[in-house]
């Protein structure tokens, strides 16, 4: 009986043991904090990972997360500086530094990080530009971090680092940068054309000055030139052609025409001598007479009308002067 009594004994307090040890002992992981609570009030020492005695009923353990949370900012629209509305979202990354500000000064730690991300994205973007929020937005990280730490510091948060993710624009500013971007690009596209003219027509006055030392290099260039055409095996040949030759040749023709426009002159003189004589207005004996010596018309007067018709305007200068000869002649036998 007295075996009895002290074995139920032993297992009584066996098993007032293994509930106290169940109520006292908890386990916190590697990547936790405990926070603890003694009838309310909470102790400032912090709990390391592993196992913690607590006091039964009268403590309650807080695990508080210390790892690096990544928390996205929703998109947040607004206008820029510059009067442009744009959409821009991010990504704030932040770990808890104080367990026991993070559990005790704020009621939820990461509902406070959004919302305060959120209304410091939302004032960041009023204070930028566009260029920057595309181009340069280093500096726009670095103010966005500041603006968040500065609350979350009392709550025993840490800010590691603040990324914008994307700038979402309006069609019309995109078709608008698109058109600035393609205009650049024109513009730098003219400045090296121009700038490869300007060497090219350096080094091509310094060849035309060798070439006109030496004549033949500028035919030796010519046939270098139809060379290369002819490789292409182009059914169309192209060759320059001198102006020097096409000055030559028009000087040419002007001679060329003076000379047929003299004989024509001539020729009509002649014909209208042999009508002279057989209508017996002029002697035979002045045909062996040399011809009265008369002006050609003036060039420009030649040059305006066609062969025929100038040709025909000698003809009649001539008649005129045969008419005026053989008046002057029937004058003198009139007076004898």
């Amino acid at each position: 009986m007295i075996v009895d009594a002290v074995l139920g004994a032993l297992g009584g307090l066996a098993g007032l043991g293994a509930l106290w040890a169940a109520m006292s002992i908890r386990v916190v992981q590697q990547w936790q904090k405990g926070v603890v609570f003694r009838f309310g009030r909470v102790r400032e020492e912090v709990r390391r990972p592993g196992l913690v005695a607590l006091m039964p009923i009268a403590d309650r353990l807080r695990r508080v997360n210390v790892q690096i949370v990544t928390m996205p900012i929703p998109a947040q629209e607004g206008i820029t500086r510059d009067n442009v509305t744009v959409r821009v979202d991010a990504v704030v990354y932040f770990r808890v530094l104080d367990p026991v500000k993070a559990t005790v000064n704020v009621q939820d730690y990461n509902f406070a990080i959004s919302q305060v991300a959120q209304t410091s994205l939302r004032s960041i973007i009023g204070k930028s530009e566009l260029d920057d929020l595309l181009a340069n937005r280093e500096p726009i990280n670095q103010g966005l971090e500041l603006m968040i730490d500065s609350p979350a510091l009392g709550w025993g948060i840490q800010i590691d680092r603040v990324e914008i993710k994307d700038v979402a624009l309006p069609e019309s500013m995109k078709r608008s940068i698109a058109r600035q971007a393609e205009a650049e690009r024109e513009r730098r596209a003219r400045i090296i054309t121009a700038d490869g003219e300007y060497q090219a027509s350096a080094r091509l006055s310094e060849a035309a000055a060798v070439m006109s030392a030496t004549p033949a290099a500028l035919q030796l260039r010519l046939l270098q030139t139809v060379v290369e055409v002819a490789a292409e095996k182009n059914s169309t040949l192209v060759l320059p052609f001198p102006v020097e030759l096409l000055r030559f040749l028009d000087s040419a023709t002007e001679s060329q025409q003076r000379d047929l426009l003299a004989a024509a002159a001539v020729a009509a003189a002649a014909k209208s001598a042999e009508q002279a004589v057989e209508s017996g207005e002029v002697p035979e004996e002045e045909l062996g007479r040399e011809p009265a010596a008369h002006e050609l018309p003036p060039l420009e007067e030649l040059l305006s009308h066609s062969p025929l018709e100038s040709a025909d305007l000698e003809r009649g200068r001539v008649e005129a002067d045969g008419q005026a000869g053989a008046q002057e002649r029937t004058e003198p036998e009139t007076a004898s």
